[in-house]
């Protein structure tokens, strides 16, 4: 299976953690969008139909809804989507694109669904262990993340206004 390789092509050093964390920003920011975009679907359209209007006030008055296994896996889908969605095509989140930052193979192809969900997974476990799996890129002798390693992948930094081509 060829592979299909990202633009612009080159030698690209790793990405600062700083840069990372700044992207990580404007992503968190946008998936704060995202989590009360599809929660509100779910709860005032889905649930909605389901029980009716009074019957759901009185459910998320008595705390039923707090801990729903439904709207959590919803969520956790949604984002594993926005972030797969650019991973493997762009190799950029709209976070990334504002700071420079692309996730590639070595050679400069785009990740595979496989690899995105591993970086997913593997930065969700990163944040639990209170941040130390992106710390680990300040002693890693390539610079890399618990993800970026775990998943075969890297995070370089373009040439200023290179996704702009």
């Amino acid at each position: 299976m060829s592979r299909t390789m990202l633009q612009p092509q080159g030698q690209f050093p790793r990405a600062s953690l700083i840069r990372r964390f700044a992207a990580m920003f404007y992503d968190f920011m946008l998936c704060t969008a995202l989590v009360m975009v599809v929660t509100w679907i779910y709860q005032q359209g889905i649930l909605r139909l389901i029980h009716g209007a009074d019957r759901l006030k009185a459910l998320a008055e008595s705390g039923a809804l707090d801990h729903d296994p439904v709207l959590a896996s919803l969520v956790l889908l949604s984002l594993f989507a926005f972030f797969a969605k650019f991973w493997t095509h762009s190799g950029q989140t709209l976070g990334m694109q504002a700071w420079n930052l692309r996730v590639q193979n070595a050679d400069g192809s785009r990740i595979s669904l496989m690899q995105a969900l591993l970086r997913f997974v593997i930065a969700i476990f990163s944040w639990l262990c209170l941040g130390l799996g992106f710390w680990w890129q300040l002693w890693s002798k390539n610079k890399a993340t618990w993800h970026d390693t775990y998943s075969e992948s890297m995070t370089v930094q373009l040439p200023k206004g290179a996704h702009k081509k």
